[in-house]
């Protein structure tokens, strides 16, 4: 019944997310030519004063977004860690979706090293597909393995060290989309992505996750 209950679940999540992702790649490709914006000439950025207030516009439908795979998780989970589980689930989802149904929609990013806006908030993240195509695939295998092993009623030894190491890792990530957003701000094009920063990240941040998942229910955290 458990494992009949996840994959259920699993399922549900999957889908919610995959369809997710095909509205939000249609409102993009929806935007881009409204505004006449070639998907492979996303840089340099448009000045703010050009698009009125499109980009405010932008940054709430990012943070809708957000707020939508939150929800599925809370509504997938029974708990906080399996409900944090499924909105990771979901999130990867629908990042891999959405670069998916964007090439087959619009046929682009035409390979992996094609370079994206990722997000306007707080501040630009740029990065190369490839790179969040990496996160979500951890996202979403890491949040399969967490919220099974909840869902079965077992519990996570995480700790507080390897909190913070996950919280690190994702540190760097971040920076890692977000170094450049001063001279990318400033009319520059990416031209460099800082995959050290951002393999010692994913690093530190999947040792993190594979030592809490290899202990056993009711370890004893640190």
């Amino acid at each position: 019944m458990v494992r009949s209950g996840f994959r259920s679940i699993a399922i549900v999540v999957v889908v919610f997310a995959a369809a997710m992702a095909y509205l939000e790649s249609t409102v993009v490709v929806y935007l881009h030519r409204a505004l006449g914006i070639a998907p492979d000439a996303l840089f340099p950025l448009r000045d703010p004063r050009a698009v009125a207030d499109l980009a405010t516009i932008e940054v709430g439908r990012e943070l809708a977004t957000l707020v939508m795979l939150a929800a599925i998780g809370w509504i997938a989970g029974r708990s906080a860690p399996e409900r944090l589980a499924w909105a990771a689930v979901a999130f990867g989802t629908w990042d891999v979706g959405y670069y998916g149904w964007l090439l087959v929609i619009s046929g682009w990013p035409s390979s992996l090293e094609t370079w994206d806006l990722l997000f306007l908030f707080p501040v630009p993240w740029v990065g190369p597909v490839w790179a969040p195509l990496t996160v979500s695939v951890a996202l979403i295998g890491f949040g399969l393995a967490a919220a099974r092993r909840y869902r079965a009623g077992g519990t996570i030894p995480i700790g507080p060290r390897r909190a913070a190491a996950g919280a690190a890792g994702g540190a760097l990530v971040i920076a890692s989309f977000t170094l450049d957003t001063g001279r990318i701000m400033g009319g520059g094009v990416p031209t460099s992505f800082p995959w050290p920063i951002f393999a010692a990240g994913m690093l530190v941040a999947i040792a993190a996750a594979v030592s809490a998942l290899w202990q056993p229910s009711g370890s004893i955290s640190r």
